[in-house]
């Protein structure tokens, strides 16, 4: 980089006051900025393209890394599953050689879970206690336990 102190500064501009004159010094100082700040963005264009170049690319190996990790593992899923399949059809000649027998399944059973037995094993006393209702009121029958009577 160029090394621009403070004393090569005003020589600068001391030689810009002395050659352009102060009536243009200032139209041109300016323009230098405006030029300055359109080759500083342009710059920083091109920097922040090139970080997104290499994140591009970075996310490319990425991606091809992850499917071949994948092919792989597909891969021996597959042989596995052919490897199984070839031990259960020698498996099934055998067993067919032997005998034929069906396989023998237990009967689906209920598992009997009843809720109304569960609350009755909870005491009254309890019950009252906490303010579980023991008896449900219809809707018809809950308007009319709370609708207020008429005094006459």
């Amino acid at each position: 980089m160029i090394d621009l102190g403070i004393s090569k500064l005003a020589l600068i501009g001391a030689i810009a006051l002395i050659v352009l004159g102060p009536e243009k010094l200032p139209r041109v100082a300016r323009t230098v900025g405006t030029l300055l700040g359109k080759a500083q963005r342009y710059v920083n264009d091109v920097k922040a393209e090139v970080n997104r170049s290499m994140d591009l690319d970075e996310l490319r190996k990425m991606k091809d890394t992850v499917q071949d990790a994948a092919r792989e593992v597909e891969h021996s899923i597959h042989s596995g599953a052919s490897d199984l399949e070839k031990q259960f059809a020698d498996i099934g000649q055998s067993s067919s050689e032997s005998a034929e027998a069906t396989p023998v399944y237990p009967q689906y059973k209920h598992p009997r879970k009843n809720w109304r037995l569960k609350q009755g094993a909870t005491p009254q006393w309890y019950k009252s206690r906490n303010g579980v209702r023991t008896k449900a009121l219809s809707g018809a029958a809950r308007v009319a336990r709370y609708r207020p009577h008429k005094i006459n």
